[in-house]
């Protein structure tokens, strides 16, 4: 059948272009991941998207075709605390694994999901494998206090494939904001999705309202899903899509910067590792989102709200 139709629609440039409805966008997407359509149409696709942007219901229906075809992780009894990691440290060191290991830790279910994006970052699954946490080969349930990196390829191929269109024409698609809302778990999930520019903070809090996810937003470390360790972002937790603001920006100035090392893995894993003995203190930013995370996922897994859905 082909997405051509679609194209027409949303390639109309940016003050002529239509959006999709929801039930377009899952068709469009569903053939794109399932790698029915040509690369050129694929191409076409990932720039007029880019240059029209996404409405709500567009994002709500590529959620829909994402969550058809992907090989989720198996119902745990457990709310699982799900980091997407797509961004990578550039200037700062990628602390995801640390907070993943510090909710692990506290008792949480924590998956990390991901893939390099671009050649000259350093990325989780560097910081991991230094660590001793190597890539999952496949979906298996996580207990308590366990942690996975799983790459997107054993989540969905179409999706990677989807994502490495950047290598080819240099520019995001909305497979990059798709893998920050998705919910990749057959059982509850609780997700900390991130965000670089406040448009995405928008768009992202429109897609979760409509969805009636269960997430924390917050402004991440170059876009990952982890507090900036020098100044403590603004951080909303989404309640069945219900948005509430848990903890204000911290304003003002800094009266003191903490001891963060290089960007590259190795270093990384060195000051994760004293984080976690006690040799160093952990961030502030990092401790309250730990807070808010747990206190999220505690209420998510109470008698009453059970009741409540």
């Amino acid at each position: 059948m082909g997405i051509s139709q679609y194209i027409k629609e949303i390639g109309r440039g940016k003050d002529g272009a239509r959006s999709l409805t929801r039930a377009q966008a899952t068709d469009l997407l569903g053939q794109v991941l399932d790698g029915t359509v040509t690369d050129l149409e694929v191409g076409g696709f990932c720039l007029a998207m880019r240059i029209k942007g996404e409405t709500a219901d567009e994002m709500a229906g590529f959620l829909d075709a994402a969550h058809a075809r992907l090989h989720k992780l198996p119902d745990n009894d457990l709310t699982t605390v799900v980091l997407p990691s797509y961004n990578g440290a550039r200037k700062l060191p990628v602390l995801t694994p640390l907070l993943a290991l510090l909710l692990a830790r506290r008792g949480a279910a924590v998956l990390v999901h991901g893939t390099a994006t671009e050649d000259k970052r350093v990325f989780a699954a560097s910081v991991f494998a230094e660590l001793g946490v190597l890539p999952a080969t496949r979906m298996t349930a996580l207990a308590a206090g366990e942690v996975a990196f799983v790459p997107t390829e054993v989540l969905s191929p179409g999706l990677k494939r989807l994502l490495d269109v950047r290598r080819a024409v240099g520019l995001r698609n909305p497979a990059h904001s798709l893998v920050k809302l998705m919910n990749p778990c057959e059982g509850k999930a609780f997700i900390v999705g991130s965000y670089t520019h406040p448009e995405y903070a928008s768009s992202m809090a429109a897609t979760w309202a409509l969805t009636g996810a269960h997430a924390l937003l917050l402004r991440g470390t170059e876009g990952e899903p982890v507090a900036d360790a020098r100044r403590t972002p603004r951080m909303e937790i989404f309640q069945d899509g219900e948005r509430t603001e848990v903890q204000p920006q911290q304003d003002g100035p800094l009266a003191k910067l903490p001891s963060l090392p290089s960007v590259d893995a190795s270093n990384t894993a060195h000051y994760i590792r004293a984080v976690l003995n006690g040799s160093l203190p952990i961030p502030t930013p990092i401790a309250l989102q730990v807070e808010h995370i747990l206190r999220a996922v505690q209420h998510h897994d109470s008698p009453a709200h059970a009741h409540a859905i």
